[in-house]
C-alpha cells in the first residue's frame, strides 16, 4: 500500500519520484520504452520477472529497462515500512537534453547478452546523488525543468563511472537498439570469458534453475561440464597453433587460475599442457 507519493515531471513526462509504502506493496512496470533507476533509501522490496528474482535491500539499487512484459516489485513479507526513489530515463527526453549527441552510456557495445537488469553496487557519489533529490522533495518550490536536467545528467554520469558501468550501458543502450540474441548465440560469443554460470545466465536473463533446463535441453549437457570442455579444447587447439604462454592461454580461453586450467587439463589430456605442446610438435 502507497503511504505517500511525490513526483518530478520533465517535459510532461515522469522523471523522478519517491514512493513511501508499507506491506502489503505491489508494483508492475508497464512495457515501455523506458530504463529505471531505483533506489532503495528505507526497506526492502523484490524485484521479480517472468523467470528471475532479486532482493534489493536497503541503501542498494537496481536499474532496468521496461520493454519486457512481467517486471514487477513487491513486498509482502517485511514488517517494516519502505521508501523508493525511481529516476526514469525516457529516450525522447534524453534526445532533447542531449541535442542528438547521447552519452556513451547509451550506446550498443559489442557484447553479445540479452541482460536487461541489474543490481547496483553504490558507491559514496549516488548515496550523495539521493540525498540531494531528498533535498528538492522537501522544498519542491526549488524545482524547474534546468534543476531537472542537472539532475537527470548527473545520475547518467555517476552511473557511467561505477565499477558495474559495461553492465549499465548494456541495459541503456537498449533504449536506443532493440537488438536480441537467442540462448546459442549468448553462449558460443560469451564461451571463453571469464564468467561464471551465474553471470552467463545473468546474460540470458534467466534464473540459474531456468538456464541449466534451458542449457541441457539445447545442448545435452551440464553448462559446467559442456564450457569446461569446450575451453580445454580451443586451449589444447592454442598450444600447437601458437607460441602464446600457457598463462596466456588459459586465461583467453576463460580459466582465472592457472592451477585449475593445468589440473583440467591433465584430467582430460592425461599430461600437462607443456608437455602436450612439446609432444605434438615433435610429432
Amino acid at each position: 500500500m502507497v503511504t505517500d507519493y511525490k513526483k518530478f515531471d520533465l517535459f510532461g513526462k515522469t522523471l523522478i519520484q519517491k514512493v513511501d509504502f508499507k506491506p502489503p506493496f505491489q508494483f508492475a512496470f508497464p512495457v515501455a520504452e523506458q530504463a529505471c533507476f531505483l533506489y532503495m533509501l528505507r526497506g526492502e522490496i523484490e524485484y521479480r520477472s517472468e523467470d528471475d528474482q532479486l532482493k534489493i535491500e536497503d541503501k542498494r539499487s537496481l536499474l532496468l529497462n521496461c520493454m519486457a512484459s512481467g517486471q514487477q516489485i513487491q513486498n509482502n513479507n517485511s514488517e517494516s515500512n519502505g521508501e523508493i526513489i525511481i529516476v526514469t530515463f525516457h529516450p525522447d527526453i534524453l534526445k532533447k537534453v542531449y541535442d542528438k549527441e547521447i552519452p556513451t552510456i547509451f550506446m550498443p557495445n559489442n557484447q553479445v547478452t540479452n541482460q536487461n537488469k541489474k543490481r547496483i553496487n553504490n558507491d559514496f557519489l549516488i548515496q550523495k546523488y539521493i540525498e540531494g533529490l531528498l533535498f528538492y522533495f522537501e522544498n519542491p518550490s526549488l524545482v524547474n525543468d534546468e534543476i531537472l536536467i542537472l539532475k537527470l545528467k548527473e545520475i547518467i554520469l555517476l552511473l557511467s563511472q561505477t565499477q558495474d558501468a559495461e553492465n549499465i550501458q548494456v541495459i541503456l543502450s537498449q533504449l536506443f537498439s532493440s537488438t536480441t540474441y537467442s540462448f546459442k548465440q549468448i553462449i558460443e560469443a560469451n564461451l571463453f570469458l571469464q564468467l561464471g554460470i551465474e553471470e552467463l545466465a545473468q546474460k540470458t536473463n534467466l534464473s540459474i534453475s531456468s538456464f541449466k533446463r534451458e542449457f541441457k535441453k539445447l545442448y545435452d549437457d551440464s553448462p559446467a561440464n559442456y564450457i569446461k570442455s569446450k575451453r580445454l579444447e580451443r586451449a589444447a587447439e592454442l598450444l600447437i597453433a601458437t607460441s602464446e604462454r600457457i598463462t596466456d592461454i588459459a586465461f583467453d580461453c576463460g580459466f582465472n587460475d592457472l592451477a585449475n586450467f593445468t589440473k583440467s587439463f591433465h584430467e582430460r589430456y592425461q599430461q600437462s599442457p607443456t608437455n602436450y605442446r612439446l609432444k605434438l610438435k615433435e610429432e
